[in-house]
């Protein structure tokens, strides 16, 4: 590359490495407390699912426990079936205490099974559960009515000593007042994600709706058993799904429940890969840590939308450099702005590259995702190649200031003019259309041509006969080939 080349990737460079940081722009957000509430706990891992009867072992709910230990003051459990039974024994020793829940379905059998185990794991563990919850939205997923929740509480009730209630977001609260009347406590789900609420009205959004709750039914203690956002999934309404939003909007919420003095579970403690059947990539990503257990963004610093974002944009750079080289090799013959055109093509593409294999980095990954994410990586480096080819053209067109091409002299004799064949594909076109080309080909002023008309296999002799005999009256320039079929 010549000194102008190297400016303008410089400058492009420069420019591209100022994007990223203005796109990742840190936001100071009230710091993270010492100790939380209370995290939702679900501790599967990897492939595990509570839909496929897949748990973890005791060991893994244990080191589950000890990495919450120092960041929460309790848990609340879905279900005590498996090993998740022996969450509030593993809690009491690690000083958390347990909000027991037990999963209705709209299968009576299950439930029954499920109520007995629950009482079971209550009456061994009383000293560590602090309250019972009977139930995670069945009623919103209509598995079971208000009438049919109340007599499982009922049941519940006349072996448990803890208070107890149900677990449903505020609308439904709101919509069955005869709930209310058996329950100890309002277990309410807030989550301003799903009801399409932007990031920067979210927090207000929960405390008004907790505010609702609380003025129909001033006499009962609301805990709030689901608070949270996800790190990914898709956009709904308002509501944009990304780590940075999740950051901001937990500690938001953090710092206006403890202004408030709200009791509150976050949603929750650890990422859940098997919720994306269920829920879609969302359902995947509403862990505070990640699936390695490890923090998915800083507790007390400022909230960076891509906390490595220098790197990424330094392998930016690097991409682009690469393929300016390519593309500058031939492009001897352009002005300045045909190769800023180019350098501006090439960082975008880079970029978006770059950024594409970021954010699939950040999903976790199944052997069919592996394979699909493989196919449109091949795929999309076709359409790269199509777009930098395309890129080049119009440079080209647009600045070149010296054709690489000898011209040809203005005047030539007739005899040194070369011969020009003209073909004129056609299949089933329609032979006025047709003929009226031809007759613009007769028209050329040139003196050596031929022209060659190819159908290709069509059929009716009504539309393709009429083309040859108008060929045959244009003379001996006009060549009729009709080939069925086509080898």
């Amino acid at each position: 590359m010549n000194r102008a080349s190297v400016l303008i990737a410089l400058l492009m460079g420069a420019l591209t490495v100022l994007l990223w940081g203005m796109v990742n722009r840190p936001d100071v957000e009230p710091p993270w407390p010492s100790k939380v509430e209370g995290f939702s706990f679900s501790p599967m891992r990897g492939d595990q699912s509570p839909e496929g009867s897949e748990y973890p072992d005791i060991s893994q709910v244990d080191e589950d426990l000890a990495v919450l230990a120092g960041d929460a003051h309790a848990v609340r459990t879905y279900t005590v079936q498996s090993t998740l039974a022996q969450v509030p024994r593993l809690a009491g020793v690690h000083g958390l205490n347990v909000t027991l829940g037990a999963w209705i379905t709209d299968q009576a059998d299950f439930n029954d099974v499920e109520l007995t185990k629950l009482v079971e794991v209550y009456r061994e563990n009383h000293k560590q559960v602090v309250r019972v919850i009977v139930g995670n939205e069945a009623i919103l997923r209509e598995d079971q009515t208000a009438e049919q929740m109340i007599a499982h509480l009922q049941r519940v009730r006349q072996s448990v000593w803890a208070p107890i209630s149900t677990a449903e977001p505020w609308h439904i609260w709101l919509k069955h007042p005869e709930l209310v009347e058996h329950v100890d406590f309002i277990a309410v789900h807030m989550l301003p994600y799903w009801e399409g609420i932007s990031v920067d009205n979210a927090v207000g959004h929960v405390l008004n709706r907790y505010q609702r709750v609380k003025e129909a039914y001033p006499d009962k203690e609301i805990v709030i058993s689901e608070v949270g956002w996800p790190s990914k999934g898709r956009t709904r309404k308002e509501a944009v799904a990304s780590l940075a939003n999740q950051a901001k909007f937990l500690r938001r919420f953090l710092a206006m429940a403890e202004r408030e003095g709200l009791t509150y579970y976050l949603m929750e403690a650890f990422d859940q890969p098997w919720k994306r059947q269920i829920e879609g990539d969302a359902g995947a990503h509403w862990g505070v840590f990640d699936t390695d257990r490890e923090a998915k963004f800083a507790f007390t610093s400022p909230v960076v939308p891509v906390p490595n974002w220098f790197s990424l944009a330094a392998i930016s750079v690097g991409l682009s450099i690469l393929i300016l080289a390519l593309l500058f090799r031939d492009s001897a013959g352009l002005s300045s702005g045909g190769r800023g055109f180019l350098a501006f093509v090439a960082y975008a593409i880079a970029t978006f590259v770059v950024w594409l294999l970021y954010d699939f980095t950040l999903e976790y990954m199944t052997p069919a995702m592996l394979v699909v994410g493989v196919a449109l990586c091949i795929a999309a480096l076709g359409v790269i190649l199509v777009l930098l080819t395309e890129a080049h053209e119009w440079a080209e067109a647009l600045w070149l200031k010296q054709s690489r091409r000898p011209t040809l002299p203005k005047a030539l004799p007739d005899h040194r003019l070369p011969k020009v064949s003209v073909h004129v594909p056609a299949y089933n076109e329609p032979p006025e259309m047709l003929m009226q080309t031809l007759d613009a080909l007769d028209r050329l002023d040139y003196p050596d041509y031929e022209v060659l008309v190819i159908d290709n296999n069509t059929r009716d002799p009504a539309v393709w006969r009429p083309v040859q005999a108008h060929c045959e009256r244009l003379g001996e320039r006009f060549h009729f080939f009709h080939v069925a079929p086509l080898a």
